[in-house]
């Protein structure tokens, strides 16, 4: 029987309709490798293991939705459908979901955690206290044998030759490493054994990490009277300590630069300064030296009196002023007070009597008498004048 002819185009479509009839939702573990994310946002990639390689790519549309930044190494459980691209006559996955291969249920966990923690306060901004500037003794907390320790007393060695350190050794990773850890940072505040403690260690996959996300480990920072940089890691790495310790710092070499103010540049600093305050205060005693020195005793005091003399004949000549304005005051309120004496004393009732008038009174009425009309024959009238009172009575109207 003669094998049919198939174009490959024919054969490439055979292929394609049998693996993504075939394998139509899959889910795939490799390690992240070629990562390449293109403008648009389409992120193509390689999934491998020992033995094979896998292209892979996910569109725009579900790649929005990753919580994490993929990067090469990672190891990654992908979940999609093989489809082949005919162009290339290869197959590849197209990722539907992505997540971190083991590292899934450690992250929900770790987060979990996170917020109980932090529920009790533990990582309160107000709980963290400063990192003194120039400590005597450094504590470190970490493995005696790692990389992490050397780095820190190469660089404390560095910029502060003076300071004392003390290695207070622990597994940094493993089942036990977590309360060995707790156990040394509460024994440095026992003995009150330094003035700043770094804890950490260098970086490591996400289980090495976890130790100092420990529960026993998180708490003892946030219980630590000394104050503690956290220093796990890289950069990108993270630990629960690094929340609740007072300062976090990217690696254990960074935290050493951050507990060890370099104290020769501080020195020179100082050093600086006080030749810019010498040289300062030296100007300023010069130019009062030059301002004066044209002046003598007897130069000043003529100053003195060229100055104070114009304002003397000023004040005296206020001084005239002000008094002659009381004093023409005070006569203008003389004469309006006579004025007003007299005419009050024009209007009194006395007054009109001692010019002859009186006052006549009917009897028989009680009133004044102001017209003739106002009395009959026979009223009493009762006169006064000045002095002394008239009786007289009304003989005819």
């Amino acid at each position: 029987m003669e094998t049919p002819k198939l174009t490959v185009s024919e054969l490439t479509d055979l292929i394609r309709r049998t693996l993504e009839g075939s394998f139509p939702d899959v889910i795939v573990e490799g390690e992240l490798s070629n990562y390449r994310p293109s403008g648009a946002g389409h992120l193509y990639f390689t999934l491998k293991d020992s033995g094979a390689v896998l292209s892979a790519v996910m569109f725009k549309n579900r790649s929005r939705f990753l919580n994490f930044e993929p990067k090469d190494g990672m190891l990654l459980r992908v979940k999609g459908n093989i489809s082949v691209y005919p162009q290339r006559g290869n197959y590849q996955i197209i990722c539907e979901e992505m997540e971190l291969a083991g590292a899934g249920d450690i992250l929900a966990m770790l987060e979990k955690r996170k917020r109980q923690l932090a529920a009790e306060g533990l990582f309160d901004e107000s709980r963290k206290r400063p990192i003194p500037r120039f400590p005597e003794t450094i504590g470190v907390v970490s493995s005696p044998t790692g990389a992490a320790v050397r780095d820190i007393l190469n660089i404390l060695r560095r910029r502060a030759g003076g300071v004392r350190v003390i290695i207070l050794p622990a597994l940094v990773q493993g089942n036990e490493a977590a309360a060995q850890i707790a156990r040394r940072i509460e024994q440095a505040n026992q003995w009150q054994l330094a003035d700043v403690l770094i804890v950490g260690r260098g970086g490591g996959s996400l289980e090495d990490l976890l130790p100092f996300s420990e529960e026993s480990v998180v708490r003892a920072v946030a219980a630590s009277v000394i104050p503690v940089v956290s220093a796990v890691g890289h950069e990108i790495d993270w630990a629960l300590s690094d929340f609740a310790a007072d300062l976090r710092a990217p690696t254990p070499s960074a935290a050493a630069e951050l507990v060890s103010e370099n104290r020769a540049a501080v020195l020179e600093t100082i050093r600086d300064l006080g030749e810019d305050l010498a040289r300062g205060m030296k100007g300023k005693i010069e130019r009062a030296r030059l301002l004066a020195k044209p002046f003598s005793l007897e130069d000043l005091e003529y100053r003195f009196r060229s100055i104070l003399q114009p304002r003397l004949v000023r004040f005296d000549d206020a001084k005239e002023a002000l008094l002659a304005s009381f004093t023409e005051r005070a006569a203008e309120l003389r004469r309006r007070l006579e004025l007003a004496r007299t005419a009050l004393e024009a209007g009194s009732p006395l007054s009109i009597l001692e010019r002859g008038f009186s006052v006549t009174v009917n009897q028989r009425t009680g009133k004044v008498v102001r017209r003739a009309a106002e009395v009959k024959a026979g009223d009493q009238l009762s006169i006064r004048p000045l002095e002394g009172l008239i009786a007289a009575t009304v003989m005819e109207e």
